[in-house]
């Protein structure tokens, strides 16, 4: 799966309120039916997109499905998100780098900014 699939999936707020619950404790369809108002089916094709998407996982207990989060089913979006992450720190290190030595207008020295904060100036 990609992390398309995974945005996809958590796009819908009752599918995202779902995934939050299984991720907080294993459950089953009819234990996650009795904390929403939908009907227990509706929650079965909730947990069908889930699955499809690789974020869930169900276990046979008894007649009864127990359905608990996939940790790799959240690997690919986290890797997708931490390129944004080393994006921004990559960029965040060039501007910095490029600052170094140059006056900065948008900086105020320490009597400044004392001035600000007591209403007087130095």
């Amino acid at each position: 799966m990609t992390y398309q699939s995974t945005l996809s999936a958590l796009v819908e707020p009752t599918r995202r309120h779902i995934f939050e619950a299984i991720c907080a404790a294993p459950q089953s369809v009819g234990s996650i039916a009795d904390t929403l108002p939908i009907s227990r089916p509706a929650v079965s094709q909730h947990l069908k997109v889930l699955a499809d998407a690789e974020l869930v996982c169900a276990t046979k207990q008894g007649t009864r499905n127990i359905y608990s989060p996939n940790p790799q089913g959240l690997l690919e979006l986290r890797d997708y998100l931490d390129t944004f992450w080393s994006d921004v720190l990559n960029n965040f290190a060039t501007a910095v780098d490029s600052q170094e030595g140059k006056p900065d207008d948008c900086a105020y020295n320490q009597d400044d900014y004392r001035a600000m904060h007591t209403g007087k100036s130095l």
